[in-house]
């Protein structure tokens, strides 16, 4: 962006005037207020925005159980990451092609709900081959906060059952260099058969698009 046009970024969790839920992401400048660029991008509220290091994309985790990678220039959506939970985090890797998403069953259900059922962990999916490769379990509530260090070494998860959690990475994962896993996770007790919530297979088109914009920037 350029520093002497400054700009506000706005995950809608309500439309304003009406107060229902909106999805939409909104591009606002700074000093007037006035709305640059707005998109539909989810179903439901968008809890969270978080960007990559270069603030060239624009990641949303919503209430529609998914979240999405999104070109902060355009706001055409790249990427979806489905779950069979709310999202309400999402942080990207700072030093591979990962994005890491926190979330699970909305509180109000919380106290009579175990961690396994809440689904509760924090799920780790590649950014551009849409493949989740891996969970952390540990919280006993949604997870609301996820960040990154900056070097690439660990993570912190904060949630409602009042806890942060930091997680090292093992040193096999933090010195790997080909950031594609080699299998896909299988599915989990307590994961519900989802038709209407799974993406189907990314085209080689599709990766070679979204390899090419990350080439790019």
């Amino acid at each position: 962006f350029d520093p002497d046009e400054p700009q506000v970024w706005v995950g809608m969790a309500k439309k304003p005037g009406d107060g229902q839920a909106s999805g939409h992401a909104v591009r606002m400048d700074g000093r007037t207020g006035d709305v640059l660029l707005e998109e539909p991008i989810h179903d439901k509220a968008i809890n969270r925005i978080s960007f990559n290091k270069e603030k060239t994309l624009l990641y949303t985790a919503s209430a529609d159980c998914k979240a999405k990678m999104v070109d902060v220039a355009t706001l055409e959506v790249l990427n979806t990451y489905e779950t069979d939970r709310p999202v309400n985090a999402i942080v990207q890797h700072p030093t591979k092609d990962h994005v890491i998403l926190g979330g699970g069953q909305e509180a109000m259900s919380v106290t009579t709900t175990s961690g396994r059922v809440g689904k509760f962990e924090a799920r780790f999916f590649e950014s551009i081959y849409n493949q989740e490769f891996g969970r952390v379990k540990g919280h006993f509530g949604p997870i609301n906060a996820l960040a990154v260090n900056p070097d690439g070494s660990s993570y912190c998860s904060g949630a409602e059952d009042g806890y942060i959690r930091l997680h090292h990475f093992d040193q096999d994962y933090v010195n790997k260099t080909d950031s594609v896993p080699e299998e896909r996770i299988e599915a989990q007790e307590g994961d519900e058969e989802l038709t209407s919530c799974t993406t189907e297979p990314r085209s080689e088109e599709h990766t070679s698009e979204l390899q090419s914009r990350k080439i790019s920037r």
